[in-house]
């Protein structure tokens, strides 16, 4: 059976209040479907609904919110059906030594978030990449950085004083150019350096 089945089953000869409620439950946790998280505890579908007319979650784990927990639980064990076991690593066999099955289906959703974000960050930073990072507190720069001579270099290229020296002025495109309005330094120089003196 479907949860959409089910919803309208539950509904049969239920009070109009409790007709609202199915659906506002039946509407969390598809959204929570579609959006990926498989998050489907009373205590979160009675939190994200709790503006929809969703009881708190102690009301629904009470005798009185039957009809709510066997939707919800019906979306969890459609979930749980969806994750194929074959699919799971050799590294994940633990997770089948979990005996309760709500806390099992909790740690597997857990370790394929996890595998999805180790797989993002690998994008984002190859395997074996060295990461330097300098926190200005009196260590050593690395080779990567500019030291006081090159910064100052760097800062008399863009200052005033070398402008009005060689008759230069900038444009709105980052460039130098001369009285004859030709080209002495190229367009985004003026931002190239900036970055520069401001990363490096």
């Amino acid at each position: 059976m479907t949860p959409i089945e089910l919803n309208e089953k539950l509904k049969i000869n239920a009070s109009y209040k409790v007709q609202q409620t199915l659906d506002a439950i039946y509407q969390i946790c598809l959204e929570q479907q579609e959006r990926g998280i498989y998050d489907f505890s009373v205590a979160t579908i009675s939190r994200l609904g709790h503006q929809r007319g969703v009881p708190k979650a102690q009301s629904i784990r009470n005798k009185s919110g039957e009809k709510y927990r066997a939707l919800i639980s019906l979306f969890a064990d459609t979930l749980a059906h969806k994750i194929p076991r074959k699919s799971q690593k050799a590294d994940d066999y633990w997770i089948e030594e979990i005996q309760n099955p709500k806390h099992k289906l909790l740690v597997r959703i857990m370790a394929s978030e996890l595998k999805q974000a180790n797989k993002k960050v690998s994008e984002l930073i190859p395997p074996n990449t060295r990461i330097d990072v300098y926190d200005h507190t009196g260590q050593p720069a690395p080779a990567q950085k500019l030291n006081e001579l090159e910064r100052r270099a760097l800062e008399y290229i863009v200052s005033q004083e070398f402008l009005d020296k060689w008759n230069l002025k900038t444009t709105e495109y980052g460039e130098m150019i001369n009285q004859s309005n030709k080209t002495v330094f190229k367009v985004a120089t003026i931002d190239a350096i900036k970055k520069a003196l401001e990363y490096f």
